[in-house]
């Protein structure tokens, strides 16, 4: 199986703005050999290790671990979308074969509609052009932009990571269901089954789940969808054996096991070609 989504962080790099004490449990560093016993034990051999902070150093780093990591596929990075370089950057990075992606962090941004700036929108072409994947790090609220951008960059390959986080907490489908179904309209996007348990409360339990994953999977079917653990993040919640766990027996309600070897493997790699 292969993990679309997870992270590895060295807290003293300094430049993790969201990772603060608070946080508790996840403040701490996460490498390589954290992972992989918890890989061994769920199955799964490869991942695509994600961004977790707003700059190239980031990216640097996590491109070298994935050099020296066998079991990391590929490392989906952060670049400035509004650099007046950025086409150039872009390129630079492309040049390392384990350069698989590009994520700004949209979620935690004071515009909600920073996708929808020029400059972005020219980027997002570039990254179109180029045949990069981007991942689509929303909230709810996020996702009228995201489709408005998608109509101006329709030939962009994306990925919305974490079902696009909806309320699961207070159980709130509307209006994330029709938003969803909207994005979903464009056939090159597809949907992660990740980052959901710490949307949750607490004490969650399956049927919290049941009808965001029911959605997602009428929306982009088991061609477009693919698990990711969000680990470490999802450590806070749950376990790596629990998350998958999870999806696999929300998903085996609508696929059976051809697709999910889709969704759990072969669109991600696919997609990110790897």
């Amino acid at each position: 199986m292969l993990d679309s989504h997870q992270h590895f962080w060295k807290v003293e790099r300094g430049d993790y703005g969201w990772l603060t004490p608070q946080l508790g449990s996840i403040y701490r560093d996460f490498l390589p050999g954290d992972l992989i016993r918890e890989m061994k034990r769920v199955g799964i051999a490869r991942t695509i290790l994600v961004q977790a902070a707003e700059t190239e150093a980031e990216t640097d780093f996590l491109l070298e671990i994935a050099a020296n990591a066998d079991f990391v596929a590929g490392v989906v990075g952060w670049i400035d979308m509004e650099a007046d370089d950025f086409t150039a950057r872009l390129a630079r990075y492309r040049q390392n074969p384990k350069f698989i992606g590009l994520r700004p962090m949209l979620q935690g941004l004071a515009d909600d509609a920073y996708i929808l700036r020029p400059k972005v929108i020219n980027s997002l072409k570039a990254v179109a052009e180029s045949g990069l994947p981007f991942d689509i790090l929303t909230f709810t609220r996020h996702l009228p932009h995201v489709t408005a951008a998608l109509k101006q960059v329709p030939n962009l390959e994306a990925v919305v990571d974490h079902i696009s986080k909806p309320d699961i907490a207070n159980g709130v489908l509307d209006p994330w269901r029709a938003y969803i179904e909207e994005v979903a309209g464009f056939p090159n996007v597809y949907c992660k089954v990740s980052g959901m348990v710490t949307e949750a409360t607490s004490d969650w339990a399956l049927g919290d789940f049941q009808p965001y994953v029911d959605h997602v999977a009428r929306c982009f079917g088991p061609e477009r969808l693919m698990f990711g653990s969000d680990w470490p993040v999802c450590t806070m919640a749950a376990s790596y054996a629990e998350v998958a766990n999870l999806a696999r027996t929300l998903l085996s309600s609508h696929f059976g096991p051809n697709e999910l070897r889709l969704i759990f493997e072969e669109n991600a790699a696919r997609f990110y070609g790897v």
